[in-house]
Formats: structure tokens, C-alpha cells, sequence
């Protein structure tokens, strides 16, 4: 038994080739901090035990660098590897004996992370020298800048350029045509304040805007598989590769009670179909009726459901914000009279992108009294990503909302409703939720990586004084579907659990969520609708993922854990860069 057991510990070794350092955001001291951060204590290798009739590895324990000529490339001395992510690892791997798998979150970002960020070069159209915007702030400029925005629409495409300085901007901005390029001069250089309050509620100040429009249903002929690129239909109709699609399906009565969900998913969302993963079709079988996405299903698709490719066209592309500040602050009692105010939304959008971008002070902005001198930078919100695909948002932060009380208000990154998002190397500061997701099903295969996140607090009026409750960033709404945050420090922490009917029935939040080598002085609260994993943490973080009876109601089985307390020494550091590595074939 003893020889079986240690045979099967070897097989279990883990392995990959190194992933590259992950660059952190220039303002980001995640680095610095977590170097003094997760020390593991006690790193003895000690053989992980293994419960052979329940097929389960104790999770505690780092497993030790086994001799071998596979070992020096795969778990460096010193590292543990998890029983999840073992050597050979591939996107195709079978779940263990309990159903736990890891998926595959290479695809996440800007053209699937297959090709860097573009920088356009031209046209260019200058703010000032060709549509006179003032650099002084002493006058509204916002004609002026919309009028660039057009001109570069006009020209099919270019670079809205924002020379050095500081634009009052008293209305709002709207970009419509792809391949326009917001671009200032550097973060510490360009910056475009907002002053516009009244109206403003669940809108933003700079809108990169699509129209999506979608076809008629082709109904799933069997039940599409998590993992799977293949779904079966009853009928291909005019499909064909290059199809662009939204894999959907109605939430139904059985939909809801399968998930424990009746009374709590109920009006607001039963009986709509939802689009919940959005993909390209790459290859069709006309006999077989299957048809090949480009990236796989996250969750199961099911017949029971209606689950359906609905063609779909109209997404914004090529698009993107870099190396600009923005603020939106206003006064204090003009902040709380609104609500869901982004500073910059990303809506119906493909292959886009973030970059360098940055919340600033601004003069109009007042605290709660005449004493307040908090250096404000947000109404409410910063960056809001919805209904969009393969958008990167990178090295960029959001800081100091004045609004962060109830009704959606003080999120300083917030992804609704999308596929394979990727935000990387982000720093947040002094929201109600720095990070979040939220409102609606179908956010799924997200990345949030080398993230920096400190001072969530929700804050509440008490005879017009605001009394802040510390908080978290979190899975807000409607079982978000295998997302990754990874390799990231989190000083107030996350969340991920069953919300019940709070936020007009939230319910379970999130379903085979990974949460990956995280640091920090937060609390880690991992309480998924079936599996969810938690692999290494660092000491210094909280972690509970208990079944209790408020927020881990019906979210059984308890969350995989592995390497609690020993993030310091897992390896890969970033799952998401050693995937993306692996499946682009660089070392």
C-alpha cells in the first residue's frame, strides 16, 4: 500500500515551464509588499496524505520537488505545485474522483492574448491644434474633443490625441466608430476632468459605445460541456466559420431550482435568454451538425434550457484609452444625489483596451464639510466593462470615490456580462468594492491578475455624516462562471458566496471560480455554488470557506483548498501566464 500510495504521489508531481514576471502597475507597491509577505514557516517536505478511498489530497501541505529528470524545470527546489495543475497539464484535463478541475484562462484579454496592444500610429487628430480644446481648464472643451473623436471616425479610424494639460470637460464624450484611439501624452501630463452631475445615473463621462444586434436561435441538439470547444445543433441554418456568437440560454424554473435559486432568480431574470459565453466559430462539421468555438464552454449548456448560438454583430473593435488621467468628482451632496456614475465605460466592445489610465484630484471636487480635504478622484465609479469581449484593461488605478453608498456606487473596476476579460497589474483604492462583478448572468473565463487592492468600505449617511464598514472586492450577482484572481495582493480581501436576495436577488454569486497565490491582510471568503479552489494564500490573509447558514447556504461541497498560508513557495506564480505561455508555446 505504502509503494501505491508513493507512486501515486509521484505521478501527482507538478510541472510547467516558468512564466515570465508579471510587470506591476508603475504606482503599484504590490512587489515591494509581498516580498516581506507569505513566508511560509515551516517548509518541511512532508508527503502530502493521500485518502485513497476518497481519492482527496490533503490540502495543507506543500508537496515536495521529486527526484527526477523532470523536476528541475516543473517545481523548482523550494516550490510546490498543485494536484490540480499537474505535469503535462493540458486544457483537456480529466477532473478527479470528486469532479475538481482547473480551467483553461489562457484566452482572457485583447485578441485572446495572442498578439501585444497595438499603438496606432495615425491619422491623428490634436485636440488643441485642430479643434482648439483648451489646455488651461479655463473653458468647456468638450465640443472640442468630441469634435476630434468625430474627425477620427470620419477618417475610419486614428488617434484622438490629448496634448499635455488639463481639459474641463462639462459634458460627456462618446466614441461610436472602431478603431478610434483615445491617447494624452502620459498620466502625469493629460487629464480630462468632468464636471457634468445632474443626469448622470447609470451613465459615464467617456463612453466607448457598440450596437450589438442578434439573429434567431440554432437550438443545441445535446447538452454543450464544460470545457468543451464543440457544440451539437439541431440545425446549422446559414452558420459558417468566422460567425461571430453569444451561447446562451433562457433561465428557466428548473434552471433556478437546480441551483437552489426559486423565489431568489425570479422575476427580474426567469424565463430571458442570456448570453452567457461570447465566441467566434472556427471550424463547422456540416455532417455531424458541430460546430467548433473558439474558446470553450465555462458551465454546461443544456437542452432543458433552450440553450442556443444566437449570430451576433455590432460590437465596437480596436478601441482603446491609454496613458491619460481622468477624474469626475464634484461636489460632495452632487455626488450622492446619483448613482452608478463610471468615469469610463467599455460597452459592446471587442478587442479593446485600457492602458495607463488613471483616476485623478480634481477642483470640483468638496467633501462631506468644509474640512474635508480628502483629495477625491470619483463621484461613484471608475471603469465599467459590460456586455463586451477580450477586453484588456492594464497597469491602470482607480482611487477615492465619494459616493460609496448603496445603489451600485463607489466600484472602481467593474465587469458585468462578458467574456474573457483581462485585467492586469491594476491598483484600486477607497471604493465601496475596488474590484467587482456585477449585475446580471454571463460574466465568465475572466482574468484579474497582479492586482493591488486596499481601503473597500461601504459608507453610509448617519444624519448626513458618512460612517464607512469595511469591505471587500467581490462576485456581486448571478453565478459568474470560472473567472481567475490571481497572483494579487488584497488588503481588504474578496468575496464569493450565496448573497441571497440581496441587489434584487443576487443569489450565488459565482460557480468553479479559482482564486490563485494571493496576498495581503484581507479576508478571502470562498463559498461557490459547487467547486470553487482556493490555491495558496499567504499567511497574513484570512480564509474561510465554511458551510454556513447565511452566506454558504446550498453552496456545497466546501471549496477546494490547497497550500493555505504557503502561497509564498507555489508555483506557477501566475496561472494565467504560465497557461498563456503553455499555449502559445513560449518558454
Amino acid at each position: 500500500m505504502r509503494a501505491l500510495l508513493a507512486a501515486l504521489l509521484l505521478a501527482a508531481a507538478c510541472s510547467g515551464a516558468p512564466a515570465g514576471a508579471v510587470d506591476a502597475a508603475a504606482d503599484s507597491p504590490r512587489r515591494d509588499r509581498a516580498a516581506g509577505e507569505g513566508a511560509a514557516g515551516d517548509l518541511r517536505l512532508d508527503l502530502a496524505l493521500t485518502d485513497l478511498a476518497r481519492g482527496e489530497v490533503l490540502a495543507d501541505r506543500p508537496r515536495p520537488r521529486e527526484a527526477g529528470p523532470d523536476a528541475p524545470p516543473f517545481c523548482p527546489s523550494g516550490s510546490w505545485c498543485s494536484a490540480l495543475y499537474p505535469p503535462g497539464w493540458t486544457p483537456t484535463q480529466p477532473a478527479d474522483a470528486k469532479g475538481r478541475v482547473l480551467q483553461d484562462y489562457s484566452h482572457a484579454g485583447y485578441q485572446r492574448g495572442e498578439k501585444p496592444i497595438p499603438t496606432p500610429a495615425g491619422p491623428v487628430v490634436d485636440v488643441v491644434k485642430d479643434h482648439g480644446a483648451d489646455p488651461t481648464a479655463s473653458q468647456d472643451s468638450t465640443a472640442a474633443i468630441q469634435a476630434a473623436i468625430d474627425a477620427v471616425a470620419a477618417k475610419q479610424g486614428g488617434v484622438v490625441q490629448i496634448p499635455a494639460g488639463s481639459y474641463r470637460v462639462d459634458g460627456t464624450l462618446s466614441v461610436v466608430a472602431s478603431g478610434t484611439v483615445i491617447r494624452g501624452a502620459g498620466a502625469s501630463l493629460s487629464a480630462l476632468r468632468f464636471t457634468k452631475h445632474d443626469g448622470m445615473s447609470n451613465s459615464a463621462h467617456l463612453r466607448l459605445a457598440g450596437k450589438v444586434v442578434r439573429g434567431p436561435d440554432h437550438l443545441l441538439a445535446q447538452d454543450g460541456l464544460a470545457r468543451s470547444h464543440v457544440v451539437e445543433l439541431a440545425s446549422l441554418g446559414a452558420l459558417k466559420v468566422g460567425d461571430e456568437v453569444a451561447l446562451g440560454w433562457i433561465v428557466t424554473p428548473d434552471f433556478v431550482a437546480e441551483h437552489g435559486m426559486t423565489g431568489v432568480w425570479n422575476a427580474t431574470f426567469l424565463g430571458q435568454w442570456k448570453p452567457i459565453f461570447r465566441r467566434t466559430i472556427v471550424a463547422i462539421d456540416p455532417v455531424l451538425k458541430r460546430v467548433t468555438l473558439d474558446v470553450p464552454l465555462r458551465y454546461p449548456a443544456k437542452i432543458r434550457d433552450k440553450a442556443s448560438l444566437r449570430v451576433e454583430s455590432g460590437y465596437l473593435r480596436e478601441c482603446g484609452v491609454e496613458q491619460l488621467a481622468l477624474a469626475n468628482a464634484v461636489a460632495w451632496d452632487k455626488a450622492w444625489s446619483q448613482d452608478q456614475v463610471a468615469v469610463l465605460e467599455l460597452s459592446e466592445v471587442a478587442d479593446g483596451w485600457v492602458r495607463d489610465v488613471h483616476s485623478t484630484t480634481t477642483p470640483h471636487a468638496t467633501g462631506f464639510t468644509a474640512s474635508d480635504k480628502t483629495p477625491y478622484h470619483l463621484q461613484s465609479g471608475g471603469i465599467r466593462v459590460q456586455g463586451s469581449k477580450r477586453v484588456t484593461i492594464l497597469a491602470s488605478s482607480m482611487r477615492t470615490a465619494q459616493n460609496r453608498g448603496s445603489g451600485g456606487n463607489g466600484y472602481l473596476f467593474e465587469l458585468r456580462s462578458s467574456s474573457e476579460l483581462l485585467v492586469k497589474d491594476c491598483v484600486a483604492r477607497d471604493g465601496r468594492h475596488n474590484f467587482i462583478q456585477n449585475w446580471d448572468f454571463g460574466l465568465s473565463g475572466c482574468v484579474l491578475t497582479g492586482l493591488d487592492s486596499a481601503g473597500s468600505a461601504m459608507v453610509t449617511l448617519v444624519l448626513g455624516v458618512p460612517v464607512p464598514v469595511p469591505g471587500r472586492c467581490e462576485y456581486h450577482h448571478s453565478l459568474a462562471m470560472a473567472n481567475l484572481v490571481d497572483d494579487s495582493l488584497l488588503d481588504d480581501g474578496w468575496e464569493a458566496k450565496n448573497r441571497g436576495t440581496e441587489s434584487s436577488g443576487a443569489g450565488h454569486t459565482a460557480t468553479a471560480g479559482v482564486f490563485w497565490n494571493l496576498r495581503g491582510a484581507g479576508l478571502l471568503l470562498s463559498k461557490q455554488y459547487g467547486w470553487g479552489y482556493v490555491i495558496g494564500t499567504a499567511p497574513t490573509l484570512t480564509l474561510d470557506t465554511a458551510l454556513d447558514l447565511l452566506a454558504g447556504v446550498g453552496t456545497a461541497p466546501e471549496d477546494y483548498v490547497e497550500g493555505a498560508g504557503q502561497g509564498a513557495t507555489l508555483f506557477p506564480k501566475s496561472l494565467y501566464q504560465h497557461q498563456l505561455a503553455r499555449r502559445l508555446g513560449s518558454p
